[in-house]
């Protein structure tokens, strides 16, 4: 599909040489590493990252966007291209999930054309996948647990693996013949066929994001996030004990919660290092989710969610990356107690917190982003958004440490002007 006539606002963007791209990369990225040093850049950089607003500028739907990876590589390049931001986000391997998703028969989620209308976004089903007796096997076994209980429940091909006995106890010849015993019926079979089936596939689409990748550092935009990791909270929250499930937890099963807390820290830490590892960027992105002010009590999150939280964020700093912490919603209370990190070594990511108060109490410790409002990039003007980001500059940039985005990245509905327009104030209104 061409891109719709609406959109066609300004001429595309010039092809750059490989040299001029080259030093735009360099410049971008001192840029960047200014802002989260504390150091005063020669501007405020702004940075790029979306879902399917790139599918909607270049006039392919949502779901075309989740099927066919060149189209949806292509459409990525023409938005960053078009948008010329410091850092960038391709969100391939985060987009480009339909056929696994099919394969693998996944349901707890619904996405464009299963379950939603091609052009509307994912929709994230909040169930109870871990009953709150099976803290005890998680916590002897987590991995298993993920194995045998966890993905049968989210994943129809894996429905088989419940069957499969545990392996930890038995030994010798004995662990030989308990293994391969399971083996021998012939839905385990058909699992393992499906799942290699589904695996070749995830290979053929993180290829295709690889290429992306290599071409947007090419053209001159380091990437955004180099690995994902979630909070020990969110981790049970979002994919085991449900909101409900997590909440009543905290006050029934304070010390399960809290050892369950503990065991998954090291085991996502070391998964976020190895995934950055291979990365262009040291930058790690966290989204959280459940920990703001309209979630739990300010004493509720400094006993469950800080505590292993900052373990991991001191983990990635020591280890030499960046933590990139998105705090979704409001989080005005706990500003204080998120300080407790090194200075200059992280990037606070916020949606819609007060951006006045979080540079007065963070200032001095951490690089701020965000937080141009969804609301106004939707439905507001250019000016209206001119104006919201030169406040944003006055009042978080001074001193530098800001890095100016959209509160949510760019939404799906954003207007293409009012984008266009934030990163045009980045340019006209960021220096120092």
């Amino acid at each position: 599909m061409k891109r719709p006539a609406y959109l066609e606002i300004k001429p595309a963007r010039s092809i750059l040489s490989a040299e001029e791209a080259g030093r735009l990369f360099a410049e971008r990225s001192k840029r960047v590493a200014d802002a989260v040093a504390l150091r005063v850049p020669d501007r405020a950089p702004v940075a790029y990252s979306s879902t399917f607003w790139h599918a909607v500028f270049a006039g392919i739907s949502h779901r075309q966007a989740m099927y066919d990876y060149e189209a949806n590589a292509e459409a990525t390049k023409q938005a960053i291209q078009y948008l010329q931001p410091d850092i960038a986000s391709s969100g391939h391997n985060m987009v480009a999930i339909g056929p696994l998703l099919d394969l693998v028969g996944y349901h707890a989620l619904d996405w464009p054309g299963h379950g939603v209308a091609d052009d509307r976004p994912f929709q994230y089903r909040d169930k109870e996948y871990m009953t709150a007796a099976e803290y005890d096997d998680f916590l002897e076994d987590p991995s298993w647990f993920i194995f045998t209980k966890y993905l049968p429940r989210i994943a129809s091909v894996c429905e088989p693996l419940a069957t499969l006995p545990q392996l930890a106890g038995a030994t010798s010849t004995r662990l030989a013949a308990v293994t391969t015993r399971a083996f021998a019926d012939d839905k385990i079979v058909a699992c393992i066929e499906r799942l290699h089936q589904a695996g070749k596939e995830v290979m053929r689409m993180q290829e295709h994001g690889a290429a992306l990748e290599r071409d947007l550092v090419a053209m001159g935009f380091p990437p955004e996030r180099g690995a994902q990791c979630n909070a020990p909270y969110d981790f049970f929250a979002d994919f085991l004990r449900g909101s409900k499930g997590i909440m009543l937890d905290v006050f029934r099963r304070k010390e399960k919660l809290l050892a369950a807390l503990d065991k998954v820290a090291p085991i996502l830490l070391r998964s976020a290092l190895k995934v950055a590892a291979r990365s262009y960027t040291n930058i790690v992105f966290m989204a959280m989710h459940w920990g703001l002010d309209g979630f739990m009590s300010l004493e509720h999150f400094r006993t469950f969610f800080w505590p292993p939280l900052r373990r991991i964020l001191i983990g990635l700093i020591d280890n030499g990356y960046v933590p990139m912490v998105f705090w979704e919603g409001h989080c005005e209370s706990r500003l204080e107690t998120i300080a407790d990190i090194p200075r200059g070594k992280a990037i606070y990511y916020f949606e819609h917190t007060d951006m006045a108060l979080a540079k007065q109490v963070l200032g001095d410790m951490v690089c701020i982003r965000g937080n141009v409002p969804a609301s106004l990039l939707n439905t507001g003007t250019p000016d209206d958004v001119t104006a919201y980001c030169r406040k944003l500059f006055a009042t978080v940039g001074k001193g530098g440490g800001f890095i100016l985005s959209g509160a949510t990245g760019i939404p799906d509905e954003a207007k293409p002007t009012n984008v266009l327009a934030m990163y045009d104030a980045a340019r006209k209104y960021g220096q120092y």
